[in-house]
């Protein structure tokens, strides 16, 4: 966002959203006017929900945050005036300035320069518990050609909004499964900032999974040439559960390499998933190749689930671009080719779910996690009897 489009902002004078190189980004949480529903970034999102989170509300807990990494890492904690905070983006709408200007300290997790992490990290966030609300801030650093594996498990009560940041340089490769498996009442509010550096790669995985609004936003923007980003999501909304995933990805580069797929799986009565999935390939970023992908599975009557790829091109001089978006029902001809081979109806459905999601969850490469996330999925079956 340049600066002059920002002080137009402050100045009052109304940014067009049409293009989302215009959208307007601050630090300040005085530089957004609280958000009615209407605007294009928050329609699908219900404002009487958040807790007051897109109101300016001040904590009344503290979530807890403890780092389980091995000895080539490092950890620490630091206080919100550090440099390196806020390197991988800024916030593009009031929750994530709000946790932004809010958080006390912030924990920064770095694998060092052409160091290779010998077992991956784990980030547990626990929330500030039912009735209370915290704001926090991570940062996960990959220095000059080192590689890591990080998972970011979010678990617990309450109301809890943060910005993560991840910040690549060049040569690197980290791959990052953010987990959120929250309780009932919880509500959760993400900005994840991405700077991918020349010839980095960064896997990111989103796992949505428990909670009563959930909201993640990642965004991943390429600082020089080379770079390569892969956006995945799982998603499994029970009823009365709104999970909303909104992903960006800023090609401002030449040469870089997007891929996006998120899948979602809805039951129950009220249940609503939703995702935004936008990519903007600039007038500088020739050579790109990107798309994105979203599908979604409607288990039962009653759920519902909106999807919305945009893909905005100022150059002719592109590798490819393309997006994709379906939601539906079993596919009944699936479900006959297995009954006709003599496997029950429940258990047809829950193959044809367990191949829906297979894909996804292959590409998470922590065992442990692949196994908890399958039996989480097994469990959501069971509950509604599929």
């Amino acid at each position: 966002m340049t600066a002059a489009v920002e002080n137009s902002r402050s100045e009052g004078v109304r940014v067009p959203e049409a293009s989302r190189a215009e959208w307007f980004s601050s630090y300040d949480v005085n530089a957004f006017e609280v958000p009615t529903g209407r605007e294009e970034i928050w329609r699908f999102t219900p404002m009487k929900r958040l807790a007051g989170l897109h109101q300016g509300v001040e904590a009344t807990g503290v979530a807890t945050v403890e780092v389980d990494a091995p000895g080539e890492l490092t950890v620490e904690t630091v206080a919100r005036g550090d440099k390196r905070l806020g390197e991988a983006g800024v916030p593009a709408d009031r929750v994530a300035a709000q946790a932004y200007s809010s958080f006390t300290e912030a924990t920064i997790v770095t694998a060092a320069k052409e160091q290779r992490a010998s077992a991956p990290t784990t980030v547990k966030v626990t929330g500030p518990g039912e009735g209370k609300l915290a704001y926090g801030h991570l940062q996960i650093r990959a220095e000059l050609y080192a590689e890591a594996v990080v998972v970011i498990d979010h678990r617990g009560s309450g109301v809890y909004a943060d910005n993560v940041e991840f910040v690549l340089a060049e040569g690197s490769k980290l791959t990052v499964v953010s987990i959120q498996d929250w309780a009932d009442d919880a509500v959760h509010v993400s900005a994840q900032h991405a700077k991918i550096g020349k010839d980095a790669v960064l896997k990111h995985t989103v796992v949505t999974l428990g909670g009563n609004v959930v909201r993640v936003s990642p965004t991943a923007s390429f600082a020089e040439r080379g770079g390569e980003v892969d956006l995945t999501g799982l998603y499994f909304a029970d009823a009365g559960q709104h999970f909303e995933h909104r992903t960006f990805v800023d090609h401002a580069q030449p040469n870089c390499t997007s891929n996006v797929t998120y899948k979602g799986a809805l039951q129950g009565q009220g249940a609503h998933t939703v995702w935004i999935g936008d990519v903007l390939i600039r007038v500088a970023a020739e050579g790109t190749q990107t798309y994105e992908l979203n599908r979604n599975l409607l288990l039962t009557d009653g759920a519902r689930a909106d999807s919305v790829p945009n893909l905005e091109i100022e150059t002719g001089e592109i590798a490819g671009a393309g997006h994709a978006s379906a939601t539906g029902r079993f596919d009944d001809e699936q479900l006959f080719y297995l009954q006709a081979r003599g496997i029950p109806e429940d258990q047809a459905r829950r193959l044809v779910v367990r191949g829906f999601f297979h894909e996804l969850l292959m590409k998470i490469t922590v065992p442990e996690v692949r196994e908890r996330l399958e039996a989480a999925i097994e469990a959501e079956l069971e509950a509604v009897g599929v």
